[in-house]
C-alpha cells in the first residue's frame, strides 16, 4: 500500500550506496545537507533489528521560502526528505514526498506552481540519479 503522496522508486544499488548517490547529487546541486538520519544504526543501540534505513533531509532557502510564504504551514513538510530503505525481499527503495501533494496538502495558489514544479523536476532527477544505473 503506497501512501498519498509518496513517490518511490526501486533503487539498482544498494542501500548505502543509493544514499550516498542521493546525497553526492544534492550536494552538487549546490542544496544543503541539513541531515542524514540512519533509523537502524538507532534501533541497533536500543538492541532492536531494523532493515538499512535512513533518511536525507536537504533543500535550500531559494526553493522552500516561497512556498512557506504562501503558507507557513509548509514548513512541516520543509525542508524535502528522502528515504532510503530494504524491504524484506532485499530490495532498496528510494521514497520522497512530491511536491505537488504539498502544495496541495496546504493549498498553495497558482503563484508558487512554477516553484513547486521546479522542486518536483530537480527531485526526480535526484532521486532517478541516485536509484537508477546512468
Amino acid at each position: 500500500m503506497m501512501a498519498d503522496g509518496l513517490t518511490t522508486i526501486l533503487s539498482c544499488f544498494g542501500p548505502k550506496e543509493t544514499m550516498d548517490r542521493l546525497e553526492a547529487g544534492v550536494k552538487a546541486k549546490g542544496l544543503t545537507v541539513f541531515a542524514r538520519i540512519d533509523h537502524a544504526a538507532g534501533a541497533a543501540e536500543v538492541g532492536m533489528p531494523l532493515r538499512p534505513t535512513e533518511v536525507l533531509i536537504f533543500g535550500n532557502a531559494r526553493g522552500g521560502t516561497p512556498l512557506m510564504e504562501a503558507s507557513q504551514s509548509v514548513g512541516i513538510d520543509l525542508p524535502l526528505k528522502a528515504l532510503v530503505h530494504q524491504d524484506e525481499a532485499g530490495k532498496v527503495w528510494l521514497s520522497y514526498n512530491d511536491p505537488s501533494w504539498i502544495a496541495q496538502r496546504h493549498g498553495l495558489g497558482a503563484a508558487v506552481t512554477p516553484n513547486v514544479q521546479a522542486m518536483a523536476k530537480a527531485l526526480g532527477s535526484l532521486a532517478t540519479h541516485a536509484a537508477q544505473s546512468s
